[in-house]
């Protein structure tokens, strides 16, 4: 491996906006702790770029790379100290629960080309998904609707609809009945 090479290969426009939002995200964002707040977060987000629906909830604590690359549907919440590293691109359904301390990664870099270049792959969560705590999300992983992710799971393969997982990596448990 030669890191000499390294290239990363983010555009000006991008390098722009992180620098923006780096400044003023620990102003405008991660200030407004309360949950009176929610509706000021979700603006602040779309201000930036993200699809976000105002019924979302994003908690001041979640770190996120870039929100240009992150769409979120109705109901849904990223909660308490999620690591949102959108590289790449991340889309959350509809009444959907990101738990405290998962991490989402939407980026990875080949290990096979020797100057190891940055590989940007999106991550896609369904609608109805809950993500317990503390679980690793792989890059260009698709999460079907209604599935269940358990706590400290790390996902490395895409996950089929109605389906509970866990573990290291992550493996079928059963399927999720829902009543």
């Amino acid at each position: 491996m030669d890191l000499s090479t390294y290239n990363h290969s983010f555009s000006f426009k991008n390098k722009i906006g992180r620098f923006l939002w780096n400044i003023t995200s620990p102003i405008l964002f991660n200030l407004f702790a309360s949950r009176l707040f929610k509706k000021w977060r979700v603006l602040v987000l779309k201000c930036f770029g993200a699809k976000i629906e105002w019924s979302s909830h994003v908690y001041a604590s979640v770190k996120i790379w870039a929100p240009w690359n992150l769409e979120i549907g109705v109901n849904s919440s990223i909660g308490p100290k999620v690591n949102c590293y959108n590289q790449g691109k991340i889309v959350i359904g509809s009444n959907s629960i990101i738990s405290q301390k998962t991490s989402l990664c939407a980026s990875s870099h080949d290990y096979k080309l020797k100057n190891f270049p940055l590989i940007l792959k999106p991550i896609s969560i369904g609608d109805g998904v809950w993500i317990a705590s503390e679980a690793f999300i792989g890059p260009g992983i698709h999460i079907g609707n209604r599935v269940v992710i358990a706590a400290r799971a790390v996902v490395i393969k895409n996950v089929e609809e109605n389906t509970i997982v866990g573990g290291n990596p992550a493996k079928f448990i059963k399927y999720r009945n829902i009543e």
